[in-house]
């Protein structure tokens, strides 16, 4: 690759379409266009920025296309250089006779991600905004569109810098303190760098902290829907999807395989897993199917226990003890649904719920009352899987990080202001203060 080269690519999806756009960007994007642009009295080079002209893409004689095309100049476009979108029709045919005719006439196809890369080598975008840039392209739900684009608007970015500065007025003081050891002078207020190091921990820890949500808005937050055999897990799957997605029936042990699809709600997409019955059994596929559902338990973000209305509260205890070693409690939330509560009056769920409540020694949970089959209460549990998201806590503007390049760099920073911290607690000399500041 090589930095200077006018290059080209189909910025639009690829296939038949009514519109294609085919980009260009570099020092000669103009006036290459310019030699297969026909328009009448119109050569793109002499017109204006941020407009856009109507002609004719011709590859020598021949007419290629009907097209608009649009002009940026340096520095105002998204790369930072000379740019051109032509706008043509969306025959694969004629978006690669173009491309074909722009690079006998100097340009290079781009690399994958060039376009951005360029923006980021020119100062257009930082490093967390260019990676913004493929989260927010590749959003699927409101949620995360919303934390892509406030990253690419520079949230994240906006406030490392405003930490980082910070930090360098301290570090230039601590340094300056070097060239007069012998003088034993001292520039830095030792306990404004206390105050701010503790200032820059917590927000540091806010923003690391924030991965696990960014994390879940940006995969899916992954559901795991576990019970015993014929509890109605495959029938609230089928009542939540809308879809016969799982097989329903009255055989013990029909779901084997964990099944996986997803739904948005509220702009939030969720992976939901219906897995097969927890219960003791001789069959070896059912055992493995089983075995199975405690690894998806794992990886959940929520545990979604189904159980009937009519059970036992020492049974639900008994189930939720056997559950507590394979789950970490800090990072899951238990919701029990407790399923067909048609069979019941108001006044003995009112009673169920009540002893399932002071039963339990488990404190991360909720409980919501169901009856999948007919799709009583559905919303109810729909309203619990957002507010267990969070995302209602969320103000528009707070930075969520939801790349793990980013969480890891935030994590050694940390690191690196405990052992500060440790420093100055400790001592320790300015040079090797300075090293764990910068």
């Amino acid at each position: 690759m090589n930095e200077k080269d006018t290059i080209c690519a189909v910025a639009t999806p690829q296939g038949n379409g009514a519109i294609a756009i085919i980009r260009l960007s570099g020092d000669k994007a103009i006036e290459i266009c310019d030699k297969l642009f026909y328009a009448k009295n119109k050569k793109l080079i002499k017109q204006k920025a941020n407009t856009i002209h109507h002609g004719y893409i011709k590859d020598k004689k021949y007419t290629v296309d009907e097209v608009l095309v649009s002009i940026y100049k340096s520095p105002h476009s998204y790369t930072g250089e000379d740019s051109v979108e032509i706008s043509c029709h969306g025959s694969v045919y004629i978006q690669q006779e173009i491309l074909k005719a722009l690079i006998k006439n100097g340009a290079r196809l781009a690399g994958p991600g060039e376009f951005t890369m360029r923006a980021f080598l020119n100062g257009k975008l930082d490093l967390s905004q260019a990676e913004a840039v493929a989260d927010l392209i590749a959003s699927s739900n409101k949620a995360s569109h919303n934390v892509a684009l406030n990253q690419m608007r520079g949230g994240f970015s906006s406030e490392l810098h405003h930490l980082r500065n910070e930090l360098l007025q301290f570090i230039s003081l601590i340094e300056l303190e070097l060239d007069f050891s012998e003088e034993d002078f001292e520039f830095a207020d030792r306990g404004k760098l206390s105050e701010l190091i503790n200032k820059i921990y917590k927000l540091i820890t806010v923003l690391r902290d924030s991965f696990s949500m960014g994390n879940a808005i940006k995969n899916g937050v992954p559901v795991a829907i576990i019970g015993k055999p014929n509890v109605g897990k495959s029938t609230l799957l089928n009542a939540l999807l809308m879809d016969e997605k799982a097989i329903v029936s009255e055989i013990a042990g029909t779901t084997r395989d964990a099944i996986e699809d997803t739904i948005t709600l509220n702009g939030v997409q969720f992976r939901f897993i219906d897995t097969a019955g927890i219960r003791k059994t001789k069959d070896k596929l059912e055992t493995i199917g089983i075995k199975k559902t405690f690894e998806k338990v794992q990886k959940a973000k929520i545990i979604l226990y189904l159980f009937d209305a009519d059970d036992k509260p020492d049974k639900i205890e008994e189930a939720m003890q056997e559950l507590e070693g394979k789950i970490n409690q800090e990072n899951q939330k238990i919701l029990i649904a407790l399923n067909k509560i048609d069979k019941l009056n108001e006044e003995q769920l009112k009673k169920e719920i009540e002893h399932i409540t002071s039963h339990l020694s488990y404190k991360n949970f909720s409980i919501v009352p169901i009856a999948a089959k007919s799709k009583l209460n559905l919303n109810v549990l729909e309203k619990e899987l957002l507010s267990i998201v969070g995302l209602d806590r969320i103000n528009e503007d707070q930075v969520i990080i939801n790349n793990i390049r980013h969480f890891e760099a935030l994590q050694k920073s940390a690191e690196a202001l405990e052992r500060a911290k440790t420093g100055l607690d400790t001592g320790i000399s300015n040079d090797l203060l300075a090293q764990d500041i910068r």
